[in-house]
């Protein structure tokens, strides 16, 4: 497969994750693997769904529904591997 190089605003046409820079910077995060950090990435997207919905409890905090099911969907990975980065992005 091919890739070509992007010219001016092209890159804007695809949908990003957003992952803090502190789980990267501060050693506070260092224990945590590069897979959770990524699925905090998609947890903090999944947030954004949630409020749109207005899935907020009583307390005022939005929550969201992430299965270990659709997690081994994204990581293309098996049970174990899955529960494994739900774990640590779930300190």
């Amino acid at each position: 497969m091919d890739f070509e190089y992007f010219y001016g605003k092209q890159s804007s046409q695809y949908a990003f994750y957003r992952i803090p820079k502190q789980l990267f910077t501060e050693s506070q995060f260092d224990a945590l693997s590069i897979g959770a950090k990524l699925l905090y990435g998609m947890m903090i997207d999944r947030m954004e769904l949630s409020q749109k919905n207005e899935w907020i409890d009583k307390r005022g905090r939005t929550y969201i529904y992430f299965t270990v099911d659709e997690v081994k969907d994204r990581f293309h990975c098996a049970n174990d591997k899955a529960c494994e980065a739900d774990e640590g992005a779930g300190q």
